[in-house]
């Protein structure tokens, strides 16, 4: 059984327990817009991941969304999963409390319940990946996520995933360049397919670690750039963000 599946199986034993929650419905942000100009940072909250363990487990997040933001991160991206990665809802309503930038709810999004949630938490927009989700499902759950006033960063890793998500229409896309069946990881799957659909915007996703890697990533294409490791390794996240972004700027010079 790949990574992928057994974290789904988990998602589903989690989901049937969920209760309905009422939510009252706001107007959604576009994330497209908010990635239209220049090169950005999303900045993630992550204790620790199934691929490297404990990150930082003991961290004040509400502190560190604060940091990100000051550093100039674009929006914040929150692991909510508590199984794997450590995450809550709790954490994504006080990253969400503590900021005024858009707070992205990361997490294996299988059920409008979990979009409930993200959205009662203080969430402006959702992730949603291909590789968990039936077509049908995905084009469901990104209606109901507009719906209720998310907007969505939809999750690829191939051309046929590329494909399923641009089938949706007005979505900002996203490449996780880990591969969610073997968690191995490389820059290319990124670089490859921004090459080769240079009029789509994209999230480049993953193994980000330095100011060389977002270079890359930028030249490539790439309008924003989602970090988290490399940033919760950091006892002062400022001067981290602060390097990528001065390194978009060099490139776009």
């Amino acid at each position: 059984m790949s990574y992928l599946m057994k974290i789904i199986g988990t998602k589903i034993e989690e989901v049937n327990e969920m209760e309905d929650i009422v939510v009252t419905a706001t107007e959604p942000i576009s994330l497209q817009r908010l990635v239209a100009d220049g090169f950005h940072v999303i900045a993630e909250i992550k204790r620790a991941s199934p691929s490297k363990g404990l990150i930082r487990e003991q961290v004040d997040v509400a502190e560190r969304a604060r940091a990100y933001e000051r550093a100039g991160a674009t929006m914040i991206s929150v692991l909510t999963d508590e199984t794997y990665f450590k995450g809550s809802f709790e954490d994504l309503r006080l990253v969400a409390d503590a900021v005024d930038i858009p707070v992205l709810c990361k997490d294996f999004i299988i059920d409008e319940r979990q979009l409930d949630r993200a959205q009662a938490a203080g969430a402006r927009a959702a992730l949603l990946i291909v590789a968990a989700l039936h077509p049908s499902r995905l084009h469901a759950l990104k209606q109901y996520a507009r719906h209720i006033g998310l907007d969505v960063l939809v999750e690829v890793h191939d051309e046929s995933e590329l494909q399923t998500a641009l089938e949706l229409g007005d979505v900002l896309i996203g490449i996780n360049n880990r591969n969610l069946k073997t968690f191995e990881v490389t820059l290319d799957t990124s670089i490859e397919l921004m090459q080769r659909y240079p009029d789509v915007a994209f999230v480049s996703e993953s193994g980000v670690e330095n100011s060389e890697a977002a270079g890359r990533l930028q030249a490539a294409g790439a309008r924003a750039i989602l970090v988290g490791e490399a940033l919760m390794r950091e006892d002062d996240p400022t001067s981290l963000i602060e390097e990528l972004k001065a390194c978009s700027l060099k490139y776009a010079e």
